[in-house]
């Protein structure tokens, strides 16, 4: 069996990666968080990764909590910059792959078209800086690496659709903005396309999402619409809801070298949220 160490394996990522990988035959999943693991010390991550002498890492651990960001930048900084670096150091001493999990957030929001794998960054606050920072760091140390950029992210456990679900159960209207567009992705489309992608010796750099795309707005009606809830949605901007951090107004990645270099298809938005919600 092949050893799979997963970081942040509690997450909604972690959790559908378990999933995935559910009854395999040829790997073996050792999941890590936060207890088992603290992927922001190379001593810590040397050790354990020397004792299990893993086929591949993937890391699912992040400070996703983009308004605290700004405030404890330096912690953010650790565990998603730091930390991918610590782990692809110990990936390419023990000769593991090293499968890294990024984000929208490294653009800066202000694009006309469908983001590129190979347009220019620019990131906007403290979460998308220090996620920048830890692609490049894994660029720099992990000499088998694939990093996978996503965005809009729900899955198993806290999430936008849980949210605006249970808020539709004591509101009649909820506020959701309208000015920020975006490609919900479920964490199982993002499970597949990793299982796809870690066996293969295509490394690199990806953008990996659901296909098309929607403002937050018009995913909360589309949630409230297979929900069954009778919920008004009323649409507001940004500057009107008032987040501590910026977000990129446009968030639509294009999925372009997953087109240009395999067969792999992401599902449609409408139909990944229809196979969420039917399970949840």
């Amino acid at each position: 069996m092949k050893k799979v160490i997963v970081t942040g394996a509690n997450g909604q990522l972690g959790r559908a990666i378990n999933l995935q990988y559910a009854g395999s035959q040829e790997y073996e999943l050792v999941n890590t968080d936060v207890e088992e693991l603290d992927i922001t010390s190379i001593d810590k991550v040397m050790e354990f990764v020397r004792g299990v002498k893993p086929y591949a890492i993937i890391n699912c651990a992040a400070y996703t909590a983009v308004d605290a960001c700004e405030q404890e930048e330096d912690l953010a900084f650790r565990i998603n910059a730091v930390g991918p670096r610590n782990l692809s150091i110990a990936a390419t001493e023990t000769g593991a792959k090293m499968m890294h999990v990024s984000t929208d957030y490294v653009f800066d929001g202000n694009g006309t078209r469908p983001y590129r794998e190979t347009d220019p960054t620019g990131p906007q606050g403290a979460y998308g800086r220090t996620k920048l920072a830890g692609e490049n760091f894994v660029k720099e140390f992990g000499s088998r690496h694939y990093i996978i950029r996503t965005a809009w992210l729900y899955g198993d456990g806290r999430n936008f659709v849980k949210t605006m679900l249970r808020l539709s159960e004591t509101h009649d209207k909820i506020r959701v903005v309208m000015d920020q567009v975006g490609s919900p992705t479920s964490a199982g489309e993002l499970a597949k396309a990793i299982a796809y992608l870690l066996p293969t010796e295509n490394y690199g750099l990806f953008h990996g999402t659901c296909e098309g795309d929607c403002s937050w707005a018009q995913f909360t009606e589309e949630i409230f619409r297979l929900a069954g809830k009778n919920t008004v949605v009323e649409a507001i901007t940004s500057e009107e809801y008032g987040a501590a951090a910026k977000r990129p107004a446009y968030s639509i990645l294009e999925n372009y070298m997953f087109k240009m270099t395999t067969d792999f298809m992401f599902a449609d938005w409408h139909d990944a949220i229809a196979e969420y919600m039917c399970k949840h």
